[in-house]
């Protein structure tokens, strides 16, 4: 059963604009990338269903979570259907992100009322997405699909859609500023911030250190955009 409500989901969301997104099949490089990043200051964190077993570990990554790392809301991503979703619901999973837009995975985690997250790549799913109840929509491959220009475009028909990004985001500051002063609410960032030579090394206070700065980019980047006058 997930620990936060969708609400206290949404509202961490928009409160850090970071989602770190990574799968390791290791337990214990797992837990310590999450622990670096928590301890640099995230607390909504994304891991992937990208290998064998992989809800086994998030099972145990997420008992850790709750365990050790108090207010950190640890999700599940690149769930395809339906029936992989309500696996992982039972694990526990906080919200459910999907590359995809699929009406099952709505609507099992619509009847659970946990925060659900689908992939978007034209104006037709981002629409059929919030018709579906989707608080955010991913936009993904973000570059692929239009980059900033795109989220900047829909946004003027539909000033009300919050984007959270992926695909092309890096931890360059004029990188991230391009995606916030297009639209976007929050971003999700793989391995250019959990670097493979992070891993391979396993220094993880570069990741914390790194993290830290990258929260910090986005508090200033967002502070300084004026919000859109109607």
């Amino acid at each position: 059963m997930a620990q936060f409500t969708r609400l206290e989901v949404t509202h961490q969301i928009y409160e850090t604009g970071l989602i770190p997104i990574f799968y390791h099949p290791d337990l214990e490089i797992a837990k310590n990338i999450v622990k670096a990043c928590y301890d640099g200051g995230v607390r909504v964190m994304e891991y992937t269903n990208r290998g064998d077993f992989a809800h086994a570990l998030y099972a145990e990554l997420n008992r850790y979570v709750i365990r050790s790392l108090p207010g950190m809301i640890f999700g599940a991503g690149t769930i395809l259907d339906g029936a992989t979703a309500a696996l992982y619901l039972q694990e526990g999973a906080n919200f459910i992100v999907s590359p995809v837009l699929k009406d099952d995975i709505a609507v099992i985690c619509n009847r659970r009322k946990v925060a659900w997250i689908p992939g978007c790549g034209s104006v037709t799913e981002i629409s059929h997405a919030e018709e579906l109840g989707a608080e955010f929509v991913k936009i993904f491959p973000a570059q692929s699909v239009g980059g900033p220009d795109f989220i900047k475009a829909v946004k003027g028909p539909m000033p009300w859609t919050s984007f959270i990004i992926t695909g092309g985001v890096t931890t360059d500051e004029d990188n991230l500023r391009q995606w916030f002063k297009a639209g976007a609410c929050c971003v999700g960032m793989g391995s250019h911030l959990i670097t493979k030579e992070i891993i391979r090394t396993k220094n993880y206070d570069l990741l914390q250190e790194k993290t830290a700065q990258v929260i910090s980019l986005i508090k200033k980047i967002k502070s300084n955009i004026k919000p859109a006058v109607s």
